[in-house]
């Protein structure tokens, strides 16, 4: 008789969840997925009401390399699954005091761009991204693979690249070696929201995410997000997973400290092993018993450091702002004090930061015809005692966020809104099950990184994974994608295994390359 076939319960069908149920599926494992939402994609979803639709959390797809190999490894084709749009512009850096950005993969373009804010800095946009050309080859590996220990930062090919990424630096004390204006470098650094940091905070390595913008695209899903997601769950059922919705877990089963199954709906699941797709530090309490949580007991979670989090507006919108971008970012005078305000007093900004995406001038497809979308997102302070009353808050802000998108150049806004949805801090926590509402999970400053993130084994634990923002190597969808290659791999490996896809990744083949729009 044959190898009895293995089987593996993933608590969540987030993005990294999906990610990691094709890969487990490709390698011959029995894979169940366990979701409590009505539908996959987590909050890369795609929400629809009267007639509009709406990502829910991610607007836009960035180096889509990690998911089409993904995709490779299933013998699937990503291009074949999802129509990608790439953007150009890619959206626009919009300054109170000064000139806007409109940010271009055309490097003659951009350095155009960049000297209307300062023309002495256009010269460094070239040495910007052949720099951090070298720095993301360098880096990758190190975002490949897992670390679980601290000897795992002394092995040769970590320590000879420390001169390279500058760890000691901040994100904008990075930028200023090749940008003297402010402005320029707040453009090149306002990614680090994507991780829920400041740019004065943010380690220096991440000057690697707005290189990736112009190297590899800022990438449009027709459909919005969540096709994504809808597409890698059609995959993860052709081969085989079973995606069971409205499916809440309700504890882990363990024996000892192994994990043998699950509980839910009342019935007990038994499994090889189980991957945590969930965020971090709202499922780990619940779901693994503190008695066997020695490293991440609920006093350290409680001590972590967490993103910031956002106040949304969802508006269904009559007519077209064809004259705006797809993606617009507000940069007020008082950027530095909002990322203040944000991080250490936790209090509202009065004249905040905000990001709009236009969406429908590239995909009509997302509102009913004569009309549009607009996703309003205002970073905020996560939830942090009671010093946001959230309930109190909810309608007075929606009127101040309102007058800030009317000065970005959506004149008439209030006037043209057809459908309104608002998510606070509150909601993201509530109803999305994200802890504090830090919808960008647990910070990367370098305390929270590498080893000293949670481990894609999970610590203390045997037959526990992690997957998403909340493990190695971080958040951001790419980087989730990644994390459920890694713990694949482990899984793979203590299970006895072979990876269905190593074939697939060792066959020379290179992705082909989606034209830009």
């Amino acid at each position: 008789m044959g190898e009895q076939t293995k089987r593996v319960a993933v608590i969540g069908a987030g993005p990294g969840g999906l990610a990691t149920s094709i890969l487990l599926a490709a390698s011959g494992v029995q894979v169940d997925v366990y979701e409590r939402l009505g539908r996959v994609g987590g909050r890369t979803a795609t929400v629809s009401a009267e007639g509009y639709k709406f990502d829910l959390g991610p607007t836009f797809f960035l180096y889509p390399r990690v998911l089409r190999e993904i995709f490779r490894m299933a013998e699937r084709d990503l291009d074949d699954e999802v129509e990608l749009v790439r953007l150009d512009p890619q959206y626009r850096v919009q300054f109170e005091d000064g000139p806007a950005i409109e940010a271009t993969p055309d490097p003659e373009r951009m350095r155009e761009q960049i000297a209307k804010i300062n023309p002495a800095d256009a010269a460094g946009f070239d040495r910007f991204m052949a720099e951090n050309r070298g720095k993301l080859e360098s880096f990758r590996p190190i975002l490949e693979r897992p670390f679980e220990r601290w000897a795992d930062l002394l092995k040769p090919d970590v320590l000879k690249l420390v001169p390279t990424l500058r760890p000691w630096n901040s994100l904008d004390d990075e930028l200023k070696r090749y940008f003297a204006d402010a402005r320029t470098r707040l453009a090149f650094s306002f990614q680090a929201k994507y991780l829920g940091m400041s740019p004065f905070r943010c380690p220096s390595i991440f000057s690697i995410l707005s290189h990736l913008e112009y190297e590899h695209g800022v990438w449009h899903p027709i459909g919005g997000c969540g096709a994504v997601s809808t597409a890698m769950a059609r995959v993860a059922q052709e081969l085989g997973v079973k995606i069971h919705l409205d499916s809440p877990v309700d504890e882990v089963l363990f024996e000892g400290k192994r994990a043998v199954g699950l509980r839910t709906g009342g019935r007990e699941v038994r499994t090889d092993a189980v991957v945590m797709n969930g965020d971090f530090a709202a499922t780990v309490p619940q779901l693994v018993p503190p008695t066997i949580r020695k490293t991440w007991s609920d006093s350290r979670i409680e001590r972590s450091k967490y993103s910031c989090s956002t106040y949304m507006l969802y508006l269904g919108i009559e007519g077209r702002y064809d004259d705006m971008p797809h993606h617009t970012i507000f940069v007020p005078e008082s950027y530095e004090q909002n990322l203040d305000e944000i991080e250490n007093q936790h209090v509202l900004s009065r004249n905040p930061s905000v990001y709009v995406q236009n969406a429908c001038v590239t995909d009509p497809s997302l509102a009913r015809d004569g009309h549009s979308t607009l996703y309003v997102l205002v970073p905020t302070t996560h939830l942090h005692g009671d010093s946001v009353d959230w309930e109190a808050q909810r309608q007075g802000y929606r009127d101040e966020v309102l007058d800030q998108v009317e000065r970005m150049g959506f004149v008439g806004v209030r006037d043209r809104i057809r459908y309104e949805r608002i998510v606070t801090p509150t909601d993201w926590s509530e109803q999305y099950a994200v802890h504090k509402g830090a919808v960008f999970n647990l910070t990367h400053d370098l305390g929270q990184m590498l080893h000293r993130r949670p481990h894609n084994r999970f610590d203390d634990t045997e037959g526990v994974y992690l997957v998403g923002g909340g493990t190695h190597p971080g958040s951001g969808l790419p980087v989730i994608y990644e994390s459920a290659r890694i713990s694949s791999r482990l899984l793979c490996e203590d299970l006895g295994v072979q990876p269905g896809w190593r074939a697939a990744e060792d066959d020379g083949h290179r992705p082909r390359r989606v034209e830009v729009a």
